[in-house]
């Protein structure tokens, strides 16, 4: 006698079968909507006459944040709570404390990754360079963990934590990169309507520049969460520390380059990057060899997985 089990209908049912679907649609439609009212303000297309507060000098903690955490972190969390409940919750919150990994892997996020930008707009600098401000320096670290509890929180959790391992478990690593790198790229793009983006100032092809280059960033992205065991804190921590290194470093030390110019010079070391982690790691960008691919993973296979990965990979093969 064959017994089976009834699934769930509805819209849990749907969410269940299709999370990976229902997390993107959610993602990027829940962001978008709360931009509207930023991108028709004058902090965007002038639509409406409505002024956002200023905190720290932009508006953008209060028009764009608000968004970004309701959209890549509130739906990753409804998903997850909904496709693989309590167990589901606990898995995807617990490589937020994947902290213990080798400490070349911190040394990478925090300085040389950062010190490879830096020393990238030398060549675009067209020779006006200056030293950073003491300033600048001091705001390093207090703009680090302003990035890490902004942007770099309610993002990961989303992109890295819940969509790449099970893109990872149905596409493989190569396949996984070529889907979350342009989904990454495309939520951003309405934000080029905004400040964010330089509007009104900013060149048609700025947008595609950026796209480029998180696209390509995205497969260095995947290689440090794969190789730290899916440690989320390194995946913050590489996340924000460029886009920390260029908004605190970048205008004292090249004030004459525009961010079109620096854009260019970021997707260019960005694609080397890339090429060179995929040729090689002969395309599994870090995941272990005894790591399937291919496959949909069911919730039971998933945590066996994230088991595994912890118990074995520290961050040192």
């Amino acid at each position: 006698m064959t017994i089976t089990t009834s699934k769930p209908g509805g819209i849990r049912g749907v969410v269940a079968r299709f999370p990976l679907t229902t997390f993107f649609t959610l993602a990027l439609g829940l962001s978008w909507l709360a931009w509207v009212p930023y991108i028709l303000s004058p902090h965007g297309l002038g639509v409406w006459d409505l002024h956002f507060p200023e905190f720290l000098g932009t508006a953008q903690f209060t028009g764009v944040l608000p968004g970004a955490l309701l959209g890549p972190l509130g739906s990753a969390f409804l998903v997850t709570a909904i496709a693989d409940g309590r167990s589901g919750l606990r898995r995807w919150v617990g490589r937020l404390w994947r902290w213990r990994v080798a400490w070349y892997w911190y040394a990478l996020a925090l300085v040389g990754v950062p010190a490879v930008i830096v020393a990238s707009g030398l060549l675009f600098a067209g020779g006006e360079v200056r030293a950073p401000s003491g300033l600048a320096l001091a705001m390093l670290v207090p703009g680090l963990v302003i990035q890490l509890f902004s942007t770099g929180l309610s993002e990961e959790p989303g992109w890295r934590d819940f969509a790449l391992p099970r893109l990872q478990g149905r596409f493989g690593p190569l396949g996984a990169a070529a889907v979350l790198g342009p989904i990454w790229a495309l939520w951003h793009m309405p934000l080029y309507l905004s400040d964010w983006g330089g509007w009104p100032n900013a060149h048609w092809t700025e947008p595609l520049v950026f796209a480029a280059f998180t696209i390509t960033f995205n497969v260095v992205m995947i290689w440090v969460f794969n190789r730290t065991g899916q440690s989320l804190p390194l995946a913050l921590l590489l996340h924000v520390g460029v886009n920390n290194t260029i908004s605190t470093l970048w205008s004292d030390m090249y004030p004459g380059m525009t961010a079109g110019t620096m854009m260019q010079g970021l997707v260019i070391l960005s694609t080397i990057a890339a090429a060179a982690v995929v040729v090689l790691t002969r395309g599994r960008l870090g995941l272990p060899p005894r790591e399937p691919i291919a496959t949909a993973p069911t919730t039971d296979r998933a945590a066996t997985r994230d088991a595994a990965l912890v118990g074995s990979n520290d961050g040192t093969r």
